[in-house]
């Protein structure tokens, strides 16, 4: 068993070792691929989890989980190692687990971004949003704050500095807290709030944030209504130009057994449903009460709330997101697709009210002392940081202190990472479980005399989901309905019916209507030849549909 703790981030190295002991300690059910390289030459590893006894990945319906594109968002590559762990160590006593590796597979990929992880779990991290190569330009910047540990503790804080045309001052009551000034005070103590870092280059007198060479932002490279740099910043210069996000793109491409993908990010603790980009109600109806009861039941076994990122999650109400995996799976594949912000700071306060993004624009002061309180209580003050001075290069003494974003924000401090994460694996079990899957009813012979029989089979998808998975799909005519295929023996001819056949689509159970009607048999589907053979001789029958798996059967004649 490989030795794993969930109260802590892995580096590339480390997370490496431990999935190739986790492929060497279960061969039978894990195997471990590099999907590609990163820009600095990384590999991106994928773990393809199913009981391979009972048929390859490949061939089964199957659920991609990814984490950890953005680079600072750590802690959903240890949801991806968590859930590996689930699987494994507890295939053979825990039954919807046994079943779902018995009948489907997972793809997990820890984590899509290696190289921009690598800088924000160094010693004295690097903030920035994807990966490491520059972009839009090779150049440095000439001057601005950059952020960085300037003291070297490991930490990124702010800085503030006494201003009298400062928009912040201390909270009368609690005087670490700053608090907005109202907009006709005009006395007091007040202060100019900057990101921890350097000055480069700095003039004396204006001070402007310089944005990191390194502006990429995989999430916005996916081929869904991408857009240029001057519209959708930190796309790329074209769809899927970043090997990372290409790696993810191919894998897709060469693996139409994937029925949905759930990629994990931080913060929010809410799980997001497409478009981006469109209302509700432009989505195909059966698509959108579909998406109604996955979120359902996705709250009800995590209690985070599920949304959708057009109508709830929008970082300006004017602006759409463009160029994400979900988005795009969604849309261009027709396969249903989450994206899960890890983690609630404001929840773990007791602060169940508040609205996601807005939060960060607009709350009321009385949030900032609750979360100041649980820092004090629960983090034991490593969370908020009490103000401390320092002799900074460029400015002279200024004070150091405020939210550690990257304990306590961005991702779950060390203590609380377990019990985030264990409330994912029943549902991305039970995700998988619901998807169409492709089973034989019946494969028989028949002797019609003179050496001569009728084949037949019978082949239903016993899933929830149809085979086709949704009406998007079908719209963009994305993948192709049942086919049967035939194999005669040596010797043996084919005297009706075709050795393809393509049987169509198979529905599954999950637009029966609520009141009890008329259940028609569109879950099945029925090919029939005529063969002329020797008695004794045994034909191949392969049923294959690219979402619902592979069955296969031996018939034997006479």
């Amino acid at each position: 068993m490989p030795t794993v703790r969930f109260d802590r981030y892995y580096r590339y190295d480390d997370l490496s070792d431990l999935l190739a002991a986790y492929a060497r300690e279960y061969p039978n059910l894990v195997r471990l691929e590099s999907i590609g390289t990163s820009f600095e030459g990384r590999d991106i590893w994928l773990a393809s989890v199913t009981n391979a006894e009972t048929g390859p990945a490949e061939e089964k319906p199957a659920l991609w989980v990814d984490g950890n594109i953005h680079a600072s968002e750590v802690s959903p590559s240890t949801m991806c190692l968590h859930h590996l762990h689930t699987l494994v160590t507890s295939y053979g006593t825990d039954d919807p687990i046994t079943r779902c590796l018995d009948t489907r597979a997972f793809y997990l990929c820890p984590r899509v971004n290696p190289d921009g992880a690598e800088w924000a779990l160094a010693e004295r991290p690097r903030i920035i949003r994807s990966g490491t190569r520059a972009y839009p330009f090779d150049e440095d910047p000439l001057d601005g704050l950059l952020q960085e540990d300037v003291d070297g503790d490991g930490r990124i804080l702010h800085m503030r500095i006494r201003d009298p045309n400062g928009a912040w001052k201390p909270h009368p009551d609690e005087p670490r807290l700053l608090i907005r000034r109202e907009p006709d005070e005009a006395h007091g103590t007040f202060y100019r709030l900057l990101v921890e870092g350097r000055v480069v280059n700095y003039d004396g007198a204006t001070i402007h944030y310089r944005k990191p060479k390194q502006g990429l932002d995989y999430n916005r490279n996916f081929p869904s209504e991408w857009r240029q740099e001057h519209e959708q910043r930190g796309a790329g210069p074209y769809p899927a130009s970043e090997s990372e996000v290409r790696a993810v793109v191919d894998f897709f491409a060469r693996h139409p057994n994937i029925t949905a993908g759930i990629t994990f990010h931080t913060h929010g603790g809410v799980l997001l449903r497409p478009m981006s980009t469109r209302a509700d109600d432009t989505l195909p109806s059966e698509d959108l009460w579909t998406y109604q009861k996955l979120g359902a039941k996705g709250t009800e076994l995590t209690g985070y709330p599920n949304v959708s990122v057009f109508h709830d999650f929008k970082y300006h109400p004017k602006e759409v997101i463009t160029g994400g995996f979900d988005d795009w799976i969604y849309d261009h594949l027709g396969l249903f697709a989450w994206t899960v912000e890890l983690w609630s700071p404001q929840r773990e306060a007791g602060i169940e009210e508040y609205k996601f993004i807005d939060w960060h624009r607009e709350h009321p002061v009385e949030d900032d002392l609750t979360m100041l309180a649980w820092s004090d209580e629960r983090l034991g003050g490593r969370g908020y940081v009490d103000w401390y001075a320092f002799e900074h290069p460029q400015l002279g003494t200024v004070e150091l202190g405020g939210w550690d974003h990257l304990y306590a924000f961005r991702n779950p401090p060390p203590e609380f990472l377990e019990r985030e994460l264990a409330k994912f694996p029943q549902w991305l079990v039970w995700h998988l479980a619901i998807s169409p899957k492709l089973e034989l009813l019946e494969a028989s012979a028949t002797a019609l005399g003179d050496e001569t029989y009728r084949v037949r089979v019978i082949v239903q998808n016993t899933g929830w989901l149809p085979s086709y998975v949704t009406k998007q799909a079908l719209e963009k005519k994305v993948t192709r309905g049942v086919i049967c295929e035939l194999e005669l023996p040596e010797g043996a001819t084919l005297e009706a019916g075709k050795a393809r056949e393509e049987l169509g689509q198979l529905e599954g159970r999950a637009y029966v209507d609520a009141s009890p009607g008329v259940d028609s048999t569109t879950d099945r589907a029925k090919a029939e030849w005529v063969v002329r053979a020797p008695p004794g001789s045994s034909v191949q029958l392969v049923a294959r549909h690219d979402r619902a798996g592979v069955t296969r059967a031996t018939i034997t004649l006479g």
